[in-house]
């Protein structure tokens, strides 16, 4: 009688295990930035499909791009690099022009540079959003407010998140990246939510112009540079994250196809925070 009871009560304790299973992790989200400086490597030589392949290789569930040549020129063969890697990809897209311009022939396609997004995940609204710049194709320009801001909502697993590609200036004189980190944060404030921006910054963390920044995201840092892609001496290229998110790991990838590195983080998602 006893053995019974005592058989019993073990099979009662292997049952109640059963029933209750520890959760599974929730998967993180991979987001990658990745300057693709126009499909040509540190050698200077176009190859888009290495610039797929090395994509390919961050197993990234959404991709922020810079430098991305959409019938642009004789540098890239006047393709259409957005929708070419989406499809080698098998990824959704959306291209976000900087540059708008006639066409070299009547009846060719725009010539068009800027960035874009690409992602696993189905794309459920997409805007052009305009920050500040600095024409680098109009003489004696003066900074002023110009598209090539992408702004993509994704179906992500756990709800939608809001992802940002950006490009900032490039040059020496902070002023215009100072405006256009401002023009940024009153976009990403503007709505409540989940948010990711990713970009070539042109500035390392630590810049006085991008201290803003800082205050509501957090960076993705990979402790390791990615400029110039053979070398590097500076990290310019980031993922960054609102604090709906927790950084879980990132990286910066060793490849030479383009002249920089890529940066790919995953996040975990977090409880619901105020926004």
């Amino acid at each position: 009688m006893i053995i019974m009871r005592l058989a019993v009560a073990v099979i009662a304790a292997v049952l109640a295990l059963g029933a209750a299973p520890a959760a599974a992790a929730p998967r993180p989200l991979t987001v990658a930035s990745y300057n693709i400086h126009a499909g040509a490597g540190q050698d200077g030589v176009f190859d888009l499909a290495r610039t797929a392949a090395a994509i390919r290789d961050l197993h990234a569930d959404v991709v922020g791009l810079q430098e991305v040549d959409v019938h642009w020129d004789a540098r890239s063969e006047y393709r259409d690099e957005a929708t070419e890697l989406a499809r080698a990809l098998k990824m959704h897209v959306f291209f976000a022009p900087i540059y708008d311009l006639d066409p070299p022939a009547p009846g060719a396609p725009r010539r068009q540079y800027g960035v874009a997004v690409l992602s696993r995940f189905p794309i459920v609204a997409a805007r052009n959003l305009e920050i500040t710049r600095l024409s680098t194709l109009t003489p004696d320009a003066t900074p002023a407010l110009a598209p090539g801001f992408a702004e993509v909502t994704v179906a992500a697993h756990g709800g939608p998140v809001r992802v940002y590609a950006t490009h900032l200036d490039y040059r020496a004189d902070p002023s215009v990246r100072q405006a256009q980190v401002a023009d940024m944060l009153a976009v990403l404030d503007r709505l409540p939510g989940p948010e990711i921006l990713t970009g070539d910054f042109n500035a390392e963390p630590a810049a006085r112009e991008l201290a803003p920044l800082w205050t509501g995201l957090a960076d993705a840092d990979p402790r390791a540079g990615t400029y110039p892609a053979a070398e590097p001496v500076k990290r310019i290229d980031f993922v960054t994250a609102s604090l709906h998110f927790g950084i879980r790991s990132a990286r910066a990838v060793a490849t030479t196809a383009s002249d920089h590195r890529p940066v790919v983080a995953e996040l975990d998602r977090m409880r619901p925070v105020s926004s």
